[in-house]
């Protein structure tokens, strides 16, 4: 039997063999070409020498066990990053859920804000009102105050290391406040 004549009686068999295991009908086809091409190239040596049938099923077996060996990674691999994101989205739900509605009245904000920048010392206080509030950068309150700007940078440090610990327990609001 030829290769033409052995492809035309079993290509649409294995096919349809390959098509049962791996679900899509492309897959399939693409599996069924590649194992029919690789035999092509060793036709005369196995025709002689083995089952070809036996060969074209095993080859087949194997190449779709070797597919969907990577479709469940695959699948798995999007599964855990849908986890991860319904975790993130969850985490996100919960901290806005429990957040006081309070916290965002406009007074209570105003107050907050206003008893942890009283709580600086007043350089500390000056020198973050110009670089937050007023939106200048370092090396300009550097100028202005006539100090350096390793001054200004220590400062800062101790700016947001104190109204972190005054406004701890408003997370969102530091969040909103230092970036």
């Amino acid at each position: 039997m030829t290769f033409k004549e052995f492809y035309i009686l079993w290509y649409s068999r294995m096919k349809y063999f390959a098509c049962e295991y791996v679900i899509s009908e492309n897959d399939a086809e693409d599996i069924v070409q590649d194992i029919f091409l690789e035999l092509y190239a060793k036709y005369d040596s196995l025709a002689n020498r083995v089952n070809l049938v036996a060969y074209l099923f095993t080859s087949i077996k194997n190449r779709c066990i070797d597919h969907l060996r990577r479709k469940i990674i695959e699948q798995e691999s999007l599964n855990h990053l849908h986890e991860e994101n319904i975790l993130t989205l969850r985490m996100k739900f919960d901290s806005l859920d429990i957040l006081e509605d309070e916290l965002f009245v406009d007074n209570n904000i105003e107050n907050l804000i206003n008893k942890a920048l009283d709580a600086l010392p007043e350089r500390c206080r000056e020198i973050l009102v110009k670089h937050k509030l007023e939106g200048m950068k370092q090396k300009e309150i550097a100028e202005e105050l006539n100090i350096s700007l390793k001054t200004v940078e220590n400062q800062l440090t101790i700016a947001y290391k104190k109204m972190r610990e005054e406004l701890k327990h408003c997370s969102v609001l530091l969040l909103f406040l230092f970036n």
